[in-house]
This record gives C-alpha cells, sequence and structure tokens, in this order.
C-alpha cells in the first residue's frame, strides 16, 4: 500500500429507514442493508484513512441517514448529500436553513443515471439549483454513464463555468469493448478544458461489465488516459462499497487502484489522486 488514502465514495443503505427506488426490483447482493459498520473494519487494510457518503436515493431521508452515520463515525469526513434540484427555491431555503451549516456536507447529487431523459441536469429549474451551488462554493457529483450524460455537462459547464464538477466512475469509460477510447474519449477531452472538472476513478470493476474476470491491466489504459487528460491535480479516488462487492471485495477494488497508480506515477502524484486533491476538492478538514 503507497500511500494514506480518502475513499471519496462510500454508500450506505437502510431499507426500512429510506426509499431507494432504483433497488426495488434488484434481484443482486446489492437489495439488502448495507450499513457502515459492516465496512469500518475493513480500511485499514486497504489503507484508507477518511471517507465520504455519496447520495444513494434521491430523497432527504437518505441525507439524512447519513448526516447521522457522518456523527457517529469520526473516519467519514464529509458527506454529498441531495437537494431537490427542479425547485430552486426549496434548494435555496434547504441550503441558507440547514446544510451551508452543516460542516458534513460536502457536495450534491442527483441520480441522473436514472432518470429517463439523459439531457435532465439541463432543465431550466436544475440548472438554476446548480448556479444556487456554485455561488455557495459547493461541488456537484455528476454520474452519467452515457457518453449522452458527457455531452449535457459540457453544456451544463458552459453554461455555469464556475461549477465544480466530478464525473463519478469516469463516466463509465468503454472498457466492456476495450476501445481506445472513442467518443468517451473525445468527450472527456473537451470536458477537461474547463479547470472545474474533476474526475473520480472509481466504480470500474463494475464498469467493465466483466465481474468476475476484470484485472487492473483492463482498467489501467482508461485510468492512464483520464490522468494525462485532466492532470495529477484533477483527479482522485473511490471505492464505491457496496456497489463494488459485485464486481469483488473492498480490498481487491483499492489493491488495483493502488497498484496501477503507482505504475504509471511517482509517489507525490500519487499522495495528490489518493489524498490531497480530494480533501481540497470537499474541502475536508
Amino acid at each position: 500500500m503507497c500511500c494514506k488514502i480518502i475513499d471519496t465514495h462510500v454508500h450506505i443503505w437502510d431499507l426500512e429507514r429510506v426509499e431507494y427506488d432504483w433497488l426495488k426490483d434488484d434481484t443482486s447482493i446489492l437489495n439488502k442493508t448495507y450499513l457502515l459498520d459492516q465496512l469500518t473494519p475493513q480500511i485499514n487494510a486497504a489503507n484508507v484513512v477518511q471517507g465520504v457518503l455519496v447520495q444513494a436515493a434521491n430523497n432527504l431521508s437518505d441525507t439524512e441517514l447519513m448526516l447521522e452515520t457522518a456523527e457517529a463515525n469520526s473516519w467519514i469526513t464529509g458527506v454529498v448529500g441531495w437537494l431537490p434540484l427542479m425547485q430552486p427555491d426549496a434548494t435555496a431555503q434547504l441550503l441558507a436553513d440547514k446544510y451551508l451549516k452543516n460542516t458534513y456536507i460536502k457536495g450534491i447529487r442527483h441520480l441522473i443515471h436514472n432518470e429517463p431523459d439523459t439531457a435532465w441536469q439541463l432543465q431550466d429549474t436544475v440548472v438554476e439549483s446548480l448556479d444556487i451551488l456554485a455561488k455557495n462554493n459547493l461541488p456537484y457529483d455528476a454520474v452519467g454513464v452515457k457518453n449522452e450524460h458527457l455531452i449535457t455537462a459540457i453544456k451544463l459547464m458552459e453554461k455555469i463555468p464556475e461549477l465544480r464538477i466530478v464525473f463519478d466512475h469516469m463516466n463509465y469509460p468503454p472498457i466492456p469493448l476495450n476501445e481506445r477510447f472513442g467518443v468517451w474519449g473525445e468527450l472527456m477531452k473537451a470536458a477537461s478544458q474547463n479547470p472545474n472538472a474533476f474526475v473520480k476513478i472509481s466504480g470500474l470493476g463494475t464498469a467493465s461489465g466483466n465481474f468476475t474476470g476484470w484485472t487492473k491491466e483492463d482498467l489501467k489504459p482508461y485510468i492512464a488516459f483520464i490522468i494525462e487528460t485532466f492532470g495529477v491535480d484533477r483527479c482522485f479516488c473511490g471505492g464505491d462499497w457496496p456497489v463494488s462487492l459485485l464486481a469483488g471485495e473492498y480490498i481487491t477494488t483499492w489493491q488495483a487502484y493502488q497498484s496501477i497508480l503507482s505504475e504509471l506515477l511517482d509517489e507525490a502524484s500519487c499522495e495528490k489522486i489518493f489524498y490531497h486533491n480530494a480533501a481540497k476538492f470537499y474541502n475536508l478538514s
């Protein structure tokens, strides 16, 4: 293990407390409650020293669950919550009355990849809400899985260039096609032109489409491309537990990322991607 890590992408869900629409018809191992005490015993082996809880449902109950969990677990130093972005007035009110005063709220996300409209984030009301985030220096996690999501994100950045945005899971690179790097690559190059665009190296075991047979060599070209395109100052990492369990154990994910990055970069650059960039982007203590 090369250096200390901030895991910027940890999920929890409690099926008794929160509605998770995307899990209702899920028949995988994900359709059960996952709480942080199931993960905490594993973090030392992965050299994870801090974590950020990330939104898993488009409702405030999920955010409240994460905030309660953060307060009870010292290694969690940030929460990427949810706001009703289609309602700018409500978004502004919640920020003013509650979330800007909360020391754990470090970013906002919406499950855009579950919306039928791939241009969901370009609606006028959503753009207005995201502009409110930008004015409050609160970053936005964009969880795209299609090239269309990248296209709309690029248009979004043209409308709000000061919005700090991170592409979760590298916006699902074309690993299953072994494509180097196609439309995804061209769109990532275009997105990188905005200095406020960042990339989260996360979720790649599941993005590979080969849950039981992926190797670090499958992921390495795409990670190398992202680092070359965005630079070592605009990339950081996340484990994506428990979704990542579909494609292997928590430690397996981190061993792969650490091995790949240590082969591509010097120690100082690795420290940026594993720790310093995340701390700066999410304003972590």
